[in-house]
Order: C-alpha cells, then sequence, then structure tokens
C-alpha cells in the first residue's frame, strides 16, 4: 500500500517498495530504457523544461523523466488510467503531488516498474495527447 506524507505542497503518496522479481517478471528500468521508449513513438521529441526532459508530441508534454528526482519519470494519464495504474503496480506507479496529481499525473518509480508497464503507461499518455489534439481540429 502507498503511504501519505504532507508536505508543504499539499498531501504526496509515496510509492511502495518494489515486490520481489519473480523469474520471467523482472521489474525495473533505466532513465536511459525510459528514453527510448518515450522517442520510439513516430514524432514524438525530447525537450526540456524546469531542469529536467521532456517528451512531446505537437508540442504537447506526455511524460517526463527526472521528476521529481532521479530515478523517476511522469506520465500523463487520465485519472481514470491512473487508478488503474495504481491498483495494477502501487510499488511502480503514484499521484504527483497536488492538483497536477489529482488530474492524472502519474509518478512512475523506474526501479518498481516492468518495461511492458512502462511501454504501456506512455502509450496511454501519448494516446491522450493524439485523442485531445484530434478533439480540438
Amino acid at each position: 500500500m502507498a503511504k501519505t506524507t504532507k508536505g508543504s505542497g499539499g498531501n504526496k503518496v509515496e510509492p511502495t517498495p518494489p515486490k520481489p522479481r519473480q523469474p520471467g517478471g523482472a521489474v525495473g528500468v533505466s532513465e536511459e530504457d525510459f528514453r527510448q521508449l518515450a522517442l520510439g513513438f513516430p514524432g514524438a521529441a525530447e525537450l526540456a523544461h524546469q531542469g529536467h526532459p521532456d517528451f512531446r508530441w505537437e508540442g504537447k508534454i506526455f511524460a517526463t523523466l527526472g521528476y521529481p528526482t532521479g530515478g523517476y519519470g511522469m506520465v500523463k494519464l487520465t485519472p481514470e488510467q491512473q487508478q488503474l495504474r495504481l491498483a495494477e503496480a502501487p510499488e511502480a506507479f503514484a499521484p504527483c503531488a497536488g492538483a497536477w496529481g489529482v488530474r492524472g499525473a502519474t509518478s512512475v518509480r523506474l526501479a518498481a516498474v516492468s518495461l511492458a508497464g512502462l511501454e504501456s503507461a506512455l502509450r496511454e499518455a501519448l494516446g491522450n495527447l493524439k485523442v485531445k489534439s484530434a478533439r480540438q481540429k
């Protein structure tokens, strides 16, 4: 179960430690794995925002790396997608702090997420941008 702490920016949910690795169910990805997956989507580009790399599609951020600190990333999910991720892998995913997290911004603990779980979350985050872009056209 995730632990909630109070901070100056509001409540923060910290992921629980990862479960022991099971045969065939390896967890843990590197920052380079995150970067390569994010940039593997057609049209994705890496820029920087607030001192850490971000990944964009048509100028809009769908993921960041190094937020809130090294060893973490962030994916922009819907609140419903976030809740599913938290239920499936609470050791790997947690809401980001404050209103941003309430709206679906989801912290990814790289040491605890599987490659498949990260790829799926990145795909959802990018898909959310594509749906929003299509609605605006």
